[in-house]
């Protein structure tokens, strides 16, 4: 028989503060994508997402990710998010994001700088919250988005307004970062990222560090197939996760949350069982010799 835990799973990760003002997250948190069906996924019944909602909080995560754009034909998730932790406990984090959108029909459009408050509000009255912890604004395309100082500028006006307390970027270059951070101060950077990531990325995670920016990685355990899944591990990761009884994906997170304190990983599911699967791995401690094995020398 498992003996009792004496603290929630989630501090087992350990904790980052964001900014003064804010609660220390944990750094194991959760993604909302997949709770509705958002991005063309089957989603799930709702009352089964407001207990995995429900459970998160239970197992000590206070970091959530979010945004108004993740919604499908029968539910959202900042819906669900309110409808399931209102009245939100005083060390909740809720963190979302900005730029891109979706019409009544799900057609994607992106927020011109003026665009931008009425998406800020959005996301105010679907999650019943009268101001944003952290709204990150997201880049269309990494590769070939040109300056964001507009857009930015736009979302620094609304935090001098008091409708948002900090500003992270998403999906960007070390030069959007750059151009961001001589508007207003940037608490996080949300990029794509995993085992395999570019020497580039790589560099640009410690950067981050090195500023006392938190860089939270979306598809830390799927890749580049995004909302795809995982896909077969390699070689390695199923290696490694046999040796310590572990699944492939709580390596993925391992590695991720071992690339350095900063750094935070925010993996999203349905299915409760996943949930507890990939809070476990905040436990988990790979070798010097198993990091540099994936690709990263260790810390």
């Amino acid at each position: 028989m498992t003996p009792p835990r004496s603290h929630p799973a989630a501090l087992d990760a350990g904790t980052w503060q964001l900014a003064d003002d804010l609660p220390a997250v944990r750094r194991l948190g959760y993604g909302s994508m997949r709770l509705p069906g958002a991005l063309g996924g089957p989603g799930t019944d709702r009352e089964r997402a407001l207990a995995v909602l429900r459970r998160v909080v239970e197992m000590g995560v206070n970091h959530i990710d979010t945004a108004a754009f993740y919604f499908s034909s029968t539910r959202s998730a900042n819906e669900l998010i309110n409808s399931a932790l209102a009245p939100y406990a005083e060390d909740l984090v809720v963190v979302t994001k900005v730029g891109p959108g979706r019409d009544t029909w799900g057609e994607w459009q992106w927020a011109s700088p003026d665009q931008l408050r009425g998406q800020v509000e959005e996301n105010l009255r679907q999650l019943g919250r009268d101001h944003l912890d952290v709204v990150n604004f997201r880049a269309k395309r990494q590769e070939s988005t040109g300056s964001i100082a507009e857009h930015f500028g736009a979302l620094a006006e609304l935090r001098e307004a008091g409708l948002i307390r900090h500003l992270g970027v998403s999906n960007v270059r070390p030069d959007h970062l750059a151009e961001a951070r001589a508007i207003a101060p940037v608490v996080c950077v949300q990029n794509l990222y995993g085992i395999g990531a570019s020497a580039g990325e790589q560099e640009f995670v410690q950067e981050c560090g090195e500023a006392g920016i938190a860089y939270v990685p979306f598809f830390s355990i799927s890749g580049t197939r995004r909302e795809q899944g995982a896909g077969e591990p390699e070689e390695a990761v199923r290696e490694i996760a046999e040796a310590h009884g572990a699944s492939p994906a709580q390596v993925k997170l391992a590695w991720t949350l071992q690339q350095g304190p900063h750094v935070l990983a925010i993996p999203g599911t349905s299915d409760p069982a996943h949930l507890e699967e990939n809070v476990a791995a905040g436990a988990l401690r790979l070798t010097e010799a198993e990091l540099e094995r994936l690709g990263t020398p260790a810390e």
